[in-house]
């Protein structure tokens, strides 16, 4: 079957632009990227043999240009532009694990936000999802406004908690008085996440207070 005799509408291109490209299979992202078959073959063909010769994904990150151009229909662009993604998915792998903040204390959690945070002229509410080994994996401004219980809802910090996996949270807010003592509403915040991660199996480990140039932990104020 040729790529012009699957509907439109199923191509990998448009569906990939509808659904997003975590709905793609292997084979749909390889043929993407070579773009289109020979005069006999369809691309999402061609793609399926590139995937047969090397045995899936687990050999072809490492082929060579050279090796990828050993398939029939695949000429040194196409073997270019391959190597080229893998090897972008390989350096985007590495400065994953590389690049990632470890929060092992308040002051962590205030040297990586301070800068970002203490000039704000309104209130943010920043959460820190971090993995099983405290690496910051991903951050989130949740609310943006005076803080308020009924306002900060423990769901939409949770949904991002479950989305990516995270084995627990840090929560931020800043003051642009400057000033870091906690108010009411910020303990009652805190005592509603708490909770909220106990039930889910998620930790909140800190609500921190961001000022100017000062910071205030609320796990050392004794309120998680």
């Amino acid at each position: 079957m040729m790529i012009r005799d699957v509907p439109k509408s199923e191509r990998p291109r448009e569906r990939m632009i509808r659904d997003g490209a975590q709905s793609l299979s292997n084979q749909d992202l390889i043929a993407l990227l070579l773009g289109s078959g020979t005069k006999t073959e369809s691309v999402i063909n061609l793609a399926a043999h590139v995937l047969k010769h090397f045995d899936g994904l687990r050999l072809l990150k490492e082929a060579s240009v050279k090796e990828l151009q050993d398939i029939k229909g695949i000429g040194e662009a196409k073997a270019v532009t391959l190597k080229a993604a893998l090897e972008l998915g390989k350096r985007v792998q590495q400065s994953t694990f590389e690049d990632r903040y470890t929060i092992r204390s308040p002051e962590d959690v205030a040297n990586y936000m301070m800068e970002e945070m203490r000039h704000l002229t309104q209130e943010h509410f920043v959460c820190l999802y971090l993995n099983t080994k405290n690496h910051v994996i991903h951050k989130q401004t949740i609310f943006i406004g005076s803080l308020n219980a009924s306002i900060v809802h423990p769901r939409e910090i949770f949904k991002e908690a479950f989305r990516y996996s995270a084995a627990s949270i840090v929560c931020l807010h800043n003051h642009p008085s400057g000033e870091v003592a906690p108010s009411h509403e910020d303990m009652e915040v805190t005592k509603r996440l708490v909770q909220c991660g106990k039930m889910l199996g998620i930790d909140l480990l800190d609500h921190v207070i961001i000022g100017d140039q000062r910071f205030c932990s609320l796990k050392e104020k004794g309120y998680l």
